[in-house]
Protein backbone atom coordinates (compact mmCIF):
# COMPACT_ATOMS: atom_id res chain seq x y z
CA UNK A 1 0.00 0.00 0.00
CA UNK A 2 1.57 3.28 -1.07
CA UNK A 3 0.61 6.57 0.49
CA UNK A 4 1.78 10.12 0.09
CA UNK A 5 3.90 11.17 3.04
CA UNK A 6 2.74 14.22 4.95
CA UNK A 7 5.06 16.63 6.75
CA UNK A 8 2.35 18.59 8.57
CA UNK A 9 -0.90 17.64 10.34
CA UNK A 10 -4.10 17.76 8.32
CA UNK A 11 -5.75 21.16 8.87
CA UNK A 12 -9.09 19.58 9.76
CA UNK A 13 -10.12 16.34 11.52
CA UNK A 14 -10.13 13.04 9.67
CA UNK A 15 -10.13 9.35 10.58
CA UNK A 16 -9.02 6.00 9.25
CA UNK A 17 -11.00 2.85 9.92
CA UNK A 18 -9.50 -0.64 10.27
CA UNK A 19 -8.58 -2.09 6.91
CA UNK A 20 -9.11 1.21 5.09
CA UNK A 21 -6.60 2.64 2.64
CA UNK A 22 -7.73 6.25 2.85
CA UNK A 23 -8.48 8.84 5.51
CA UNK A 24 -12.04 10.09 5.74
CA UNK A 25 -12.21 13.88 6.14
CA UNK A 26 -14.84 15.26 8.51
CA UNK A 27 -14.85 18.74 6.97
CA UNK A 28 -14.64 20.13 3.45
CA UNK A 29 -12.22 22.66 2.03
CA UNK A 30 -14.73 23.76 -0.61
CA UNK A 31 -18.28 24.46 0.50
CA UNK A 32 -19.47 24.48 -3.09
CA UNK A 33 -18.34 20.90 -3.71
CA UNK A 34 -21.45 18.79 -3.21
CA UNK A 35 -19.57 15.48 -3.43
CA UNK A 36 -17.14 16.59 -0.72
CA UNK A 37 -19.99 17.62 1.56
CA UNK A 38 -21.74 14.28 1.09
CA UNK A 39 -18.51 12.38 1.82
CA UNK A 40 -17.87 14.45 4.93
CA UNK A 41 -21.41 13.81 6.20
CA UNK A 42 -21.06 10.08 5.56
CA UNK A 43 -17.70 10.05 7.36
CA UNK A 44 -19.15 11.94 10.34
CA UNK A 45 -21.98 9.43 10.62
CA UNK A 46 -19.59 6.47 10.48
CA UNK A 47 -17.27 7.95 13.10
CA UNK A 48 -20.16 9.00 15.33
CA UNK A 49 -21.67 5.51 15.26
CA UNK A 50 -18.30 3.95 16.05
CA UNK A 51 -17.75 6.28 19.00
CA UNK A 52 -21.26 5.70 20.32
CA UNK A 53 -20.67 1.96 20.25
CA UNK A 54 -17.26 2.40 21.88
CA UNK A 55 -18.56 4.55 24.73
CA UNK A 56 -21.12 1.87 25.54
CA UNK A 57 -18.65 -0.99 25.78
CA UNK A 58 -18.40 -2.57 29.21
CA UNK A 59 -14.94 -1.15 29.93
CA UNK A 60 -13.69 2.25 28.79
CA UNK A 61 -10.13 3.37 29.51
CA UNK A 62 -8.32 6.55 28.46
CA UNK A 63 -4.57 6.94 28.10
CA UNK A 64 -3.97 10.70 28.09
CA UNK A 65 -0.57 12.15 27.29
CA UNK A 66 1.17 15.46 26.86
CA UNK A 67 -1.05 16.53 23.97
CA UNK A 68 -3.99 17.04 26.33
CA UNK A 69 -2.05 19.57 28.42
CA UNK A 70 -0.53 21.34 25.42
CA UNK A 71 -4.03 22.45 24.48
CA UNK A 72 -4.21 24.62 27.61
CA UNK A 73 -0.66 25.95 27.58
CA UNK A 74 1.22 23.07 29.17
CA UNK A 75 4.95 22.80 28.43
CA UNK A 76 6.29 20.56 25.72
CA UNK A 77 9.48 18.57 26.24
CA UNK A 78 11.33 21.22 24.25
CA UNK A 79 9.86 23.90 26.52
CA UNK A 80 11.21 22.04 29.55
CA UNK A 81 14.61 21.80 27.89
CA UNK A 82 14.67 25.52 27.22
CA UNK A 83 13.50 26.33 30.75
CA UNK A 84 16.17 24.16 32.35
CA UNK A 85 18.97 25.51 30.17
CA UNK A 86 17.87 29.13 30.67
CA UNK A 87 17.59 28.62 34.42
CA UNK A 88 21.08 27.25 34.70
CA UNK A 89 22.52 29.48 31.97
CA UNK A 90 24.22 28.10 28.89
CA UNK A 91 27.65 28.17 30.53
CA UNK A 92 26.63 26.13 33.56
CA UNK A 93 24.66 23.67 31.42
CA UNK A 94 27.61 23.30 29.07
CA UNK A 95 29.87 22.38 32.00
CA UNK A 96 27.40 19.74 33.16
CA UNK A 97 26.98 18.45 29.61
CA UNK A 98 30.73 18.04 29.30
CA UNK A 99 30.85 16.04 32.53
CA UNK A 100 28.14 13.63 31.39
CA UNK A 101 29.21 13.59 27.72
CA UNK A 102 26.00 15.11 26.33
CA UNK A 103 25.87 17.24 23.19
CA UNK A 104 23.72 20.32 23.91
CA UNK A 105 22.59 20.41 20.28
CA UNK A 106 20.56 17.31 21.18
CA UNK A 107 17.76 19.17 22.97
CA UNK A 108 16.34 16.10 24.69
CA UNK A 109 15.73 16.82 28.37
CA UNK A 110 15.08 13.15 29.09
CA UNK A 111 18.42 12.02 27.67
CA UNK A 112 20.31 14.83 29.39
CA UNK A 113 18.85 14.22 32.86
CA UNK A 114 19.27 10.46 32.40
CA UNK A 115 23.00 10.92 31.92
CA UNK A 116 23.19 13.18 34.96
CA UNK A 117 21.40 10.59 37.08
CA UNK A 118 23.60 7.79 35.74
CA UNK A 119 26.72 9.75 36.61
CA UNK A 120 25.45 10.40 40.14
CA UNK A 121 24.94 6.67 40.64
CA UNK A 122 28.63 6.18 39.96
CA UNK A 123 30.17 9.35 41.44
CA UNK A 124 29.06 11.59 44.29
CA UNK A 125 29.36 14.94 42.49
CA UNK A 126 27.92 17.98 44.27
CA UNK A 127 27.77 20.03 41.08
CA UNK A 128 25.76 17.37 39.25
CA UNK A 129 23.49 16.89 42.26
CA UNK A 130 22.80 20.63 42.50
CA UNK A 131 22.07 20.80 38.76
CA UNK A 132 19.67 17.87 38.93
CA UNK A 133 17.76 19.34 41.89
CA UNK A 134 17.56 22.76 40.23
CA UNK A 135 16.28 21.14 37.03
CA UNK A 136 13.61 19.26 38.95
CA UNK A 137 12.52 22.50 40.61
CA UNK A 138 12.12 24.15 37.20
CA UNK A 139 10.11 21.21 35.83
CA UNK A 140 7.90 21.06 38.93
CA UNK A 141 7.20 24.79 38.78
CA UNK A 142 6.58 24.79 35.02
CA UNK A 143 4.07 21.95 35.25
CA UNK A 144 2.27 23.47 38.24
CA UNK A 145 1.44 27.02 37.25
CA UNK A 146 0.25 27.09 33.67
CA UNK A 147 -3.40 26.19 34.03
CA UNK A 148 -6.46 28.03 35.31
CA UNK A 149 -9.96 26.61 35.51
CA UNK A 150 -11.19 29.08 32.89
CA UNK A 151 -9.02 27.34 30.26
CA UNK A 152 -10.30 23.82 30.82
CA UNK A 153 -13.29 23.78 28.45
CA UNK A 154 -11.92 20.87 26.40
CA UNK A 155 -11.13 18.80 29.51
CA UNK A 156 -14.58 19.51 30.90
CA UNK A 157 -16.33 18.51 27.68
CA UNK A 158 -14.16 15.40 27.41
CA UNK A 159 -14.92 14.21 30.96
CA UNK A 160 -18.58 15.20 30.83
CA UNK A 161 -19.31 13.15 27.73
CA UNK A 162 -17.19 10.12 28.59
CA UNK A 163 -18.53 9.82 32.14
CA UNK A 164 -22.17 9.79 31.05
CA UNK A 165 -22.15 6.04 30.71
CA UNK A 166 -24.68 3.55 31.99
CA UNK A 167 -24.24 3.03 35.72
CA UNK A 168 -24.23 -0.73 35.24
CA UNK A 169 -21.03 -0.44 33.18
CA UNK A 170 -17.62 -0.20 34.77
CA UNK A 171 -16.46 3.27 35.75
CA UNK A 172 -14.46 5.28 33.25
CA UNK A 173 -10.72 4.88 33.88
CA UNK A 174 -8.41 7.76 32.99
CA UNK A 175 -4.69 6.96 32.94
CA UNK A 176 -2.46 9.98 32.39
CA UNK A 177 1.27 10.58 32.22
CA UNK A 178 0.78 14.29 32.92
CA UNK A 179 1.83 15.76 36.26
CA UNK A 180 -0.60 18.68 36.13
CA UNK A 181 -4.06 18.97 37.68
CA UNK A 182 -6.10 19.57 34.51
CA UNK A 183 -8.38 16.57 34.92
CA UNK A 184 -8.85 17.14 38.66
CA UNK A 185 -9.75 20.80 38.22
CA UNK A 186 -12.04 20.09 35.27
CA UNK A 187 -13.85 17.45 37.32
CA UNK A 188 -14.19 19.88 40.21
CA UNK A 189 -15.65 22.57 37.97
CA UNK A 190 -18.16 20.02 36.62
CA UNK A 191 -19.10 18.72 40.05
CA UNK A 192 -17.76 15.28 39.14
CA UNK A 193 -15.66 13.05 41.40
CA UNK A 194 -12.22 11.69 40.55
CA UNK A 195 -11.30 8.62 42.59
CA UNK A 196 -7.53 9.03 42.57
CA UNK A 197 -6.32 6.70 45.32
CA UNK A 198 -6.35 9.34 48.06
CA UNK A 199 -8.51 9.39 51.17
CA UNK A 200 -11.62 11.52 51.26
CA UNK A 201 -10.69 13.29 54.52
CA UNK A 202 -7.91 15.83 55.00
CA UNK A 203 -5.04 15.43 55.07
CA UNK A 204 -5.59 13.32 51.97
CA UNK A 205 -3.30 10.30 52.14
CA UNK A 206 -2.56 7.86 49.32
CA UNK A 207 -3.76 4.31 49.80
CA UNK A 208 -4.51 1.96 46.84
CA UNK A 209 -7.59 0.69 48.67
CA UNK A 210 -9.40 3.89 47.75
CA UNK A 211 -9.36 2.89 44.08
CA UNK A 212 -11.80 0.11 44.96
CA UNK A 213 -14.24 2.46 46.69
CA UNK A 214 -17.23 3.98 44.94
CA UNK A 215 -20.00 6.48 45.67
CA UNK A 216 -23.72 5.81 45.76
CA UNK A 217 -26.74 8.06 46.19
CA UNK A 218 -28.67 6.73 49.17
CA UNK A 219 -32.46 7.36 49.24
CA UNK A 220 -34.03 9.19 52.17
CA UNK A 221 -36.33 6.29 52.95
CA UNK A 222 -37.29 2.83 51.86
CA UNK A 223 -35.39 -0.42 51.50
CA UNK A 224 -33.50 0.60 48.37
CA UNK A 225 -29.77 0.46 49.07
CA UNK A 226 -29.12 3.31 46.64
CA UNK A 227 -27.83 3.92 43.13
CA UNK A 228 -24.39 4.64 41.79
CA UNK A 229 -23.70 8.36 41.55
CA UNK A 230 -23.20 9.75 38.05
CA UNK A 231 -20.04 11.60 37.09
CA UNK A 232 -17.59 9.43 39.03
CA UNK A 233 -14.44 8.18 37.35
CA UNK A 234 -11.10 6.63 38.29
CA UNK A 235 -7.98 8.74 37.78
CA UNK A 236 -4.54 7.13 37.67
CA UNK A 237 -1.51 9.45 37.58
CA UNK A 238 1.07 7.09 36.06
CA UNK A 239 4.05 9.40 36.60
CA UNK A 240 2.90 11.17 39.74
CA UNK A 241 1.46 14.63 40.31
CA UNK A 242 2.61 18.15 41.13
CA UNK A 243 0.64 18.02 44.40
CA UNK A 244 1.94 14.68 45.70
CA UNK A 245 4.44 14.80 48.54
CA UNK A 246 6.34 11.93 50.14
CA UNK A 247 6.80 12.30 53.90
CA UNK A 248 9.88 11.11 55.80
CA UNK A 249 8.19 7.84 56.72
CA UNK A 250 7.31 7.10 53.09
CA UNK A 251 3.61 7.99 53.29
CA UNK A 252 2.29 10.09 50.41
CA UNK A 253 0.01 13.08 50.97
CA UNK A 254 -1.51 15.81 48.85
CA UNK A 255 0.35 19.06 49.39
CA UNK A 256 0.32 22.43 47.69
CA UNK A 257 3.69 23.31 46.17
CA UNK A 258 5.86 20.48 47.51
CA UNK A 259 9.63 20.95 47.40
CA UNK A 260 11.51 19.12 44.63
CA UNK A 261 13.15 16.71 47.08
CA UNK A 262 9.76 15.66 48.49
CA UNK A 263 7.66 15.87 45.31
CA UNK A 264 6.41 12.49 44.16
CA UNK A 265 7.09 12.60 40.42
CA UNK A 266 8.81 10.45 37.86
CA UNK A 267 10.88 13.16 36.19
CA UNK A 268 11.84 12.88 32.51
CA UNK A 269 14.66 10.33 32.49
CA UNK A 270 15.34 6.81 31.28
CA UNK A 271 14.77 5.50 34.78
CA UNK A 272 11.03 6.08 34.52
CA UNK A 273 10.49 2.41 33.57
CA UNK A 274 12.03 1.13 36.81
CA UNK A 275 10.35 3.83 38.92
CA UNK A 276 6.95 2.94 37.45
CA UNK A 277 7.12 -0.35 39.31
CA UNK A 278 7.55 1.22 42.73
CA UNK A 279 4.80 2.73 44.87
CA UNK A 280 2.74 4.82 44.41
CA UNK A 281 3.14 4.29 40.65
CA UNK A 282 3.01 0.51 40.90
CA UNK A 283 -0.71 0.42 41.65
CA UNK A 284 -1.54 2.61 38.66
CA UNK A 285 0.68 0.51 36.39
CA UNK A 286 -0.97 -2.68 37.64
CA UNK A 287 -4.40 -1.23 36.91
CA UNK A 288 -3.27 -0.13 33.46
CA UNK A 289 -1.84 -3.55 32.60
CA UNK A 290 -5.09 -5.18 33.73
CA UNK A 291 -7.36 -2.68 31.97
CA UNK A 292 -5.96 -3.27 28.48
CA UNK A 293 -6.57 -7.01 28.82
CA UNK A 294 -10.19 -6.86 29.97
CA UNK A 295 -12.78 -8.30 27.56
CA UNK A 296 -15.18 -5.90 25.82
CA UNK A 297 -12.83 -2.96 26.31
CA UNK A 298 -12.25 0.28 24.45
CA UNK A 299 -8.94 2.04 25.03
CA UNK A 300 -8.90 5.66 23.92
CA UNK A 301 -5.39 7.08 23.45
CA UNK A 302 -5.33 10.89 23.30
CA UNK A 303 -2.25 13.08 22.98
CA UNK A 304 0.16 10.23 23.73
CA UNK A 305 3.09 9.79 21.35
CA UNK A 306 4.08 6.20 22.30
CA UNK A 307 7.51 7.38 23.46
CA UNK A 308 7.22 5.65 26.84
CA UNK A 309 8.01 2.00 26.14
CA UNK A 310 6.66 0.79 29.48
CA UNK A 311 3.18 2.03 28.44
CA UNK A 312 3.29 1.46 24.69
CA UNK A 313 4.57 -2.13 24.85
CA UNK A 314 1.71 -3.54 27.01
CA UNK A 315 -0.84 -1.83 24.78
CA UNK A 316 0.73 -3.27 21.64
CA UNK A 317 0.78 -6.73 23.22
CA UNK A 318 -2.88 -6.36 24.20
CA UNK A 319 -3.96 -5.47 20.66
CA UNK A 320 -2.39 -8.72 19.50
CA UNK A 321 -3.72 -10.96 22.27
CA UNK A 322 -7.04 -9.44 23.36
CA UNK A 323 -9.65 -10.19 20.66
CA UNK A 324 -12.24 -8.00 22.41
CA UNK A 325 -10.15 -4.82 22.49
CA UNK A 326 -10.93 -1.72 20.48
CA UNK A 327 -8.16 0.85 20.27
CA UNK A 328 -8.80 4.46 19.21
CA UNK A 329 -5.71 6.64 18.72
CA UNK A 330 -6.22 10.41 18.56
CA UNK A 331 -3.41 12.77 17.54
CA UNK A 332 -3.34 15.94 15.42
CA UNK A 333 -0.49 14.42 13.36
CA UNK A 334 -1.84 10.87 13.30
CA UNK A 335 -1.88 10.72 9.51
CA UNK A 336 1.83 11.48 9.19
CA UNK A 337 2.86 9.49 12.27
CA UNK A 338 1.32 6.29 10.91
CA UNK A 339 3.84 6.59 8.09
CA UNK A 340 6.80 8.38 9.67
CA UNK A 341 6.37 7.80 13.41
CA UNK A 342 8.26 5.57 15.81
CA UNK A 343 8.11 1.76 15.89
CA UNK A 344 4.83 1.67 17.83
CA UNK A 345 3.02 3.96 15.42
CA UNK A 346 4.26 1.75 12.58
CA UNK A 347 3.10 -1.46 14.24
CA UNK A 348 -0.31 -0.11 15.22
CA UNK A 349 -0.77 1.17 11.67
CA UNK A 350 0.16 -2.22 10.24
CA UNK A 351 -2.23 -4.07 12.55
CA UNK A 352 -5.01 -1.65 11.64
CA UNK A 353 -4.30 -2.07 7.92
CA UNK A 354 -4.75 -5.82 8.36
CA UNK A 355 -8.18 -5.35 9.91
CA UNK A 356 -7.49 -5.26 13.65
CA UNK A 357 -9.95 -3.05 15.55
CA UNK A 358 -7.65 -0.01 15.65
CA UNK A 359 -8.97 3.39 14.60
CA UNK A 360 -6.93 6.53 13.98
CA UNK A 361 -8.39 10.01 14.36
CA UNK A 362 -6.37 12.98 13.16
CA UNK A 363 -7.51 15.71 15.55
CA UNK A 364 -6.23 17.76 18.45
CA UNK A 365 -7.59 17.26 21.95
CA UNK A 366 -9.91 20.28 21.76
CA UNK A 367 -11.39 19.21 18.42
CA UNK A 368 -11.80 15.61 19.53
CA UNK A 369 -13.65 16.65 22.71
CA UNK A 370 -16.28 18.21 20.48
CA UNK A 371 -16.45 15.12 18.24
CA UNK A 372 -17.30 12.78 21.14
CA UNK A 373 -21.04 12.05 20.95
CA UNK A 374 -23.32 12.77 23.88
CA UNK A 375 -24.75 9.45 25.05
CA UNK A 376 -27.88 11.04 26.51
CA UNK A 377 -28.75 12.65 23.19
CA UNK A 378 -29.98 9.26 21.99
CA UNK A 379 -33.72 8.82 21.66
CA UNK A 380 -35.30 5.68 23.22
CA UNK A 381 -35.60 4.21 19.72
CA UNK A 382 -31.91 4.87 19.06
CA UNK A 383 -30.97 3.28 22.38
CA UNK A 384 -33.02 0.17 21.58
CA UNK A 385 -31.50 -0.09 18.12
CA UNK A 386 -27.96 0.22 19.53
CA UNK A 387 -28.73 -2.50 22.05
CA UNK A 388 -30.06 -4.84 19.35
CA UNK A 389 -27.00 -4.16 17.20
CA UNK A 390 -24.75 -4.92 20.14
CA UNK A 391 -26.45 -8.25 20.81
CA UNK A 392 -26.31 -9.18 17.14
CA UNK A 393 -22.64 -8.27 16.91
CA UNK A 394 -21.69 -10.33 19.96
CA UNK A 395 -23.41 -13.50 18.73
Amino acid sequence: MTEQKLSTPRPYPAFRAPGADDWGPLQVDNDDDVAQKEDAKSNKDELNNMLLTSLQMQHLAVLAGLGCSLSVGGPSMLDLWNDVIDKESIGAAAAIATKVNHDLTDKNIETFLSRVEASLHVNNDNELDAFLNASKMVILDRCSRFVGTERLDAHMTFLHRLSRRRVRDQRLKVFTTNYDLCFERAAGKLGEVALDGFSFAAPRRYDPRFFSYDIIRRPHSGDDLGNYLEGVFLLYKLHGSVNWSRADGGAIFEKEEPKPEEACLIYPARGKYQQSFTQPYLESMAQYLAAVREPNTCVLVVGFGFNDNHLAEPLLAATRSNPHLRLIIVDPAAESKTMNGNQYWAQFAELSAHGEDIWFISAGFEDFAQIIPDLKSLTPADTLMKAIQGVTRDQ
